[in-house]
């Protein structure tokens, strides 16, 4: 049993914590104009983005199931079936490129590639306006927050807007490093001690908890040459530079609310945490854990879990 449940977040919001450690609390608002939230929110639910009225950007980023879609590679238009699993839109402000091979700068180029890609919204945007334009209700939200017409640039940034209020604060651990002692439990403390000794932390920083910096995918042993059936996505930064020493180099996933966002990896491979860690170990840390250890870790991980507007993500599924 936890030693404390979630508390409010006003209580913590005023202490000073210790800027210099290796995960920073996320924000307890964030920042955006209201307008833009609620105009880009139905955006993001809206299917006439897509070609045919088939899929809209929350087809594959649901909230109730962590901002993805609970699936090991996500359905598309073309193929039926992606290549990659689907990353959280949760907390995706945070992340320095977008998508695992860090194809994506912004958020407002990550939006655009889901409408226009083949395999996702396979639209054009001289067919997304045509769509659009006409109706009055968009019309008059757009006029209150935009001088001009329903346009490509005014659409990007509403659902960009949208996606960076998509923030998950006030998680157990940020309260625990915002002062509150109790927040965690002893054995998530002593996880979130292996997680720094066994150096997880060395990707795995920031407000994000990864999603920072790019990473060799197999730096101790071949995931690769192990798991077999080798395909294009598992070049990853290679598919975007053409440099050989960027294959199986992709964008560190971030940690946050990773108990909810399974399966797991870039492939979509693993569902079970434990075995996530074990794996993390041998192939990036050349190194094994024990079973109590990785149990710890996990526990430690599952302090991460925030709030989506006053509601823990884990109760949201």
């Amino acid at each position: 049993m936890y030693l404390c449940l979630i508390v409010p977040v006003s209580l913590f919001a005023n202490y000073q914590w210790d800027r210099s450690l290796p995960i920073q609390p996320i924000p307890l608002t964030s920042g955006q104009d209201p307008l833009k939230v609620a105009l880009g929110k139905k955006l993001f639910n809206d299917p006439r983005l897509s070609r045919d009225n088939v899929f809209s950007c929350a087809s594959c980023h649901q909230l109730i199931q962590g901002g993805d879609d609970g699936l090991q590679r996500s359905l598309t238009i073309k193929t039926g079936q992606n290549s990659v699993n689907t990353p959280t839109v949760f907390n995706s402000r945070y992340n320095f490129k977008q998508t695992w091979g860090g194809y994506f700068k912004t958020l407002e180029d990550q939006v655009e590639g889901g409408i226009l890609f083949s395999d996702h919204g396979n639209s054009s945007w001289p067919e997304v306006l045509a769509k659009l334009q006409p109706d009055q209700a968009y019309q008059a939200e757009f006029k209150k927050i935009y001088t001009n017409e329903i346009r490509r640039e005014n659409i990007l940034d509403a659902i960009a807007s949208y996606e960076r209020s998509l923030i998950t604060p006030n998680s157990r651990f940020d309260q625990y490093i915002r002062g509150n002692a109790h927040a965690i439990t002893e054995d998530e403390k002593r996880g979130y001690k292996y997680f720094k000794e066994y150096g997880c932390v060395a990707c795995h920083q920031g407000v994000n908890v990864g999603g920072n910096m790019y990473q060799k995918f197999g730096l101790f042993s071949d995931y690769f040459k192990a798991r077999g059936n080798i395909i294009a996505e598992d070049y990853g930064l290679f598919n975007v530079t053409g440099d050989e020493k960027d294959k199986f180099v992709f964008r560190v996933p971030g940690l946050r609310n990773v108990e909810v966002t399974g399966p797991y990896l870039h492939d979509g491979s693993v569902q079970d945490l434990d075995k996530v860690v074990k794996i993390m170990a041998r192939y990036q840390l050349g190194t094994s854990i024990s079973e109590d250890r990785v149990k710890q870790i996990v526990s430690f991980l599952k302090t991460l879990t925030g709030e989506y507007e006053g509601k823990l993500l884990v109760d949201m599924k």
